[in-house]
């Protein structure tokens, strides 16, 4: 129960009546989630409390057994959708073969974005399950419903589409004008209506002097890391209104949206991230005066060029792979990269970021991971989670039992196949046959499940192809971890620690909500 909205004894001795009620039900009446939401809890809403006891009451009139309520209080519809929701997130994702029907007490409380009512409803109907609302006509088993549920989405689906359109064809527009039609200046520059009323860009003079200095400092040879420190010491908020970072100083540095010019974004790194955008005869689009002029901007890019440690790779020689799964033993730190200088040579070493204490090899201690994780697991079939769904099943097994009782009634004394001979024989014959196929149904096979099924790899062959990246993700994914100490000797010791049910999380989860806004 929320703490933050308590139930009176009147309210909870009505509750347990209703439970009490519910669990008369029988077994293989279908199976209920209550959903109980609410954004701001105040005297003027609808209380929790309130939802939930209609819904106990609304699936008792609808003889469906609850199995469960999901209760995300304070949580907004806008903001966030029915499956990243803490609780209802957590029955959506891994729980959904545990209910038939999910039921809310009204739409607005559910969601609040068509778009999202589109996703569930898609949802719905791929795995089998049912929405009802107790004020709203929403209820997919009836024909209405689900005419008034594919309105809903069809609606949805227009509106994505048009709106899609309108945004990309404003766009295409917008980028070839020099006027600032739409979008968020890059860093340095602001917007203002001139004297015809149109929105043009100019300077900011704060981000001016912010880049003008970063490209003195750059051509002195100051690094990234070192010129963010100093802007966050001088207390000059970043591009974002937080602190500065090398990586967010060096995307406004790589910009060359800083030459005054019109720019899209083209990729995610700081080095590729956005590019000039071209007229129709191939020019660059000037928007605004240069922050810098393009040569000082090509004499910014070599000097970055020159002090830059990165790659192209995945993996930075700086960075720290197995971040999160290489762990101090002592205090479950996680283990970084650092680097020293001794006489003139640098050197990298692992170690603890919390505790500190001795320094290890980065690449002994990845190599010695790599050999201890395709030791237990590399000959792992990779298998895939899958939604099986029993109704096939549960109909083969009730008409086996309507066809036993039809046989049995028959073969029993006085029954119509109780003449002996032939009859009789064929009868039993039948009837054995169908006891048979009873006993070869597996019980689990009725229900709706997660099943796992063979990719055809093993996660050897898998993590050959995906590198040390896709390893470290897999790793975090089920949970694994790469516990490291030292013993009296002070020699380094290591331990592979694994779930049990490593199986199922290392299994490849589809996102069923993967198309979702």
């Amino acid at each position: 129960m929320s703490l933050q909205h308590p139930w009176t004894e009147g309210e909870l001795t009505e509750l347990a009546h209703l439970k009490s009620v519910n669990e008369q039900l029988p077994e293989d009446s279908p199976r209920a989630l209550l959903s109980v939401r609410l954004s701001i809890l105040t005297d003027d809403t609808t209380s929790p409390v309130r939802q939930e006891l209609d819904l106990w009451r609304k699936a008792n009139d609808d003889r469906v057994r609850v199995v469960g309520v999901a209760r995300d209080l304070n949580v907004s519809a806008t903001k966030v959708p029915p499956w990243k929701r803490k609780e209802l997130g957590g029955w959506l994702n891994d729980r959904s073969p545990e209910f038939d029907v999910l039921m809310f007490w009204k739409l607005d409380r559910f969601v609040r974005r068509i778009l999202d009512l589109q996703v569930i409803i898609n949802w719905c109907q791929e795995y089998g399950k049912n929405l009802k609302s107790l004020h709203d006509p929403i209820d997919l088993s009836s024909a209405m419903g689900r005419t008034i549920a594919s309105l809903i989405a069809g609606m949805a689906e227009i509106e994505a589409a048009n709106t899609g359109i309108r945004v990309a064809s404003l766009w295409q527009h917008a980028k070839k004008q020099d006027a600032w039609i739409i979008g968020r200046p890059s860093y340095g520059y602001t917007t203002e209506k001139d004297k015809s009323g149109k929105i043009r860009l100019v300077i900011a003079p704060l981000g001016h002097r912010v880049l003008r200095w970063a490209y003195g400092a750059a051509l002195r040879g100051v690094s990234a890391s070192k010129m963010a420190k100093i802007l966050n010491r001088a207390g000059i908020p970043g591009a974002n209104g937080g602190k500065w970072t090398s990586t967010t100083l060096l995307i406004q540095l790589r910009n060359p949206a800083i030459k005054g010019l019109r720019v899209e974004v083209a990729g995610r790194s700081g080095r590729s991230r956005s590019k000039e955008v071209l007229d129709t005869k191939g020019n660059p689009i000037k928007v605004a005066q240069p922050i810098l002029t393009r040569n000082e901007f090509d004499e910014l890019q070599s000097a970055l060029d020159r002090a830059s440690r990165t790659n192209e790779n995945p993996w930075t020689p700086g960075a720290t792979k197995f971040l999160g799964v290489i762990v101090c033993r002592d205090c479950k730190g996680n283990y970084t990269v650092r680097t020293s200088t001794s006489r003139g040579v640098r050197y990298k070493y692992l170690r603890c970021r919390a505790c500190g204490g001795k320094g290890t090899n980065p690449e002994e201690l990845y190599a010695a991971l790599v050999e201890a994780v395709l030791e237990e697991l590399g000959h792992h079939p990779v298998e895939y989670r899958e939604y099986a769904r029993g109704a096939e099943k549960r109909d083969q097994l009730r008409q086996l039992e309507t066809s036993i009782k039809y046989y049995m009634e028959g073969l029993a004394p006085g029954g119509r196949f109780d003449r002996g001979g032939f009859a009789k024989e064929t009868a039993e014959e039948t009837l054995q046959s169908l006891l048979n196929q009873m006993d070869d149904i597996d019980p689990e096979s009725t229900k709706d499940r997660w099943v796992l099924t063979y990719g055809g790899r093993t996660y050897q062959q898998l993590w050959e192809d995906g590198g040390m990246e896709a390893m470290s993700r897999d790793l975090i994914r089920a949970g694994i971890t790469f516990e490291v100490g030292y013993n009296d000797s002070n020699e380094v010791e290591a331990d592979l620690l694994i779930p049990e049910d490593v199986r199922e999380r290392l299994a490849i989860r589809e996102d069923a909500f993967k198309t979702s806004p």
